[in-house]
């Protein structure tokens, strides 16, 4: 399969697009990773694969944002679209509260 499981828009929009895989979200060393799957997104308590390659046995995609193929760098606000139609914003200045993941916009498909 050489076509990815989603697709970037903009500087800082991640679009999931293929059920199969989940895609595991890492945002340089200091903030916590997330896990995006058919059902919505959540905080990532599991062993973070080494590889990619890794992540494929697990049908998961690993997005880490801080590659020059991605984004490039760190960032604070990330949003995600979801297979559900919701897309979410991730504000990592907001790390360690209830507000970290949070619906940004509902039915956007």
């Amino acid at each position: 399969m050489n076509e990815k499981p989603f697709l970037l828009s903009g500087r800082n929009t991640i679009i999931h697009k293929v059920r199969k895989f989940d895609l595991l979200i890492l945002n340089g060393e200091e903030n916590p990773p997330v896990i995006v799957t058919h059902r919505g997104i959540k905080l990532y308590d599991g062993p973070i694969p080494e590889s990619k390659r890794d992540a494929k046995r697990f049908d998961m995609e690993l997005i880490d944002v801080t590659l020059a193929e991605v984004f490039g760098d760190e960032k604070t606000l990330l949003f995600v679209q979801t297979l559900n139609g919701k897309e979410y914003r991730l504000d990592y200045s907001k790390k360690d509260t209830s507000i970290f993941i949070k619906i940004h916009q509902d039915s956007v498909i």
